[in-house]
């Protein structure tokens, strides 16, 4: 898998996290620690996409 596909995978990843975040969010059910560790992957995947940006770089 080539550095490209693999930051678009991380991206669709990224996508599809925000997405069940703000659906958890609208559900009054939802428990927030849930919530909570959705963003932490969240953050760890933008973290990695940046990462990789900006080896693809240089």
């Amino acid at each position: 898998m080539s550095l490209s596909s693999h930051l678009v995978e991380l991206k669709k990843k990224h996508d599809a996290l925000s997405e069940e975040v703000e659906v958890a969010q609208r559900a009054p059910s939802t428990d927030g620690l849930e919530i909570a560790e959705m963003k932490k992957q969240k953050l760890k995947l933008k973290e990695e996409i940046e990462r990789l940006s900006t080896a693809e770089l240089t």
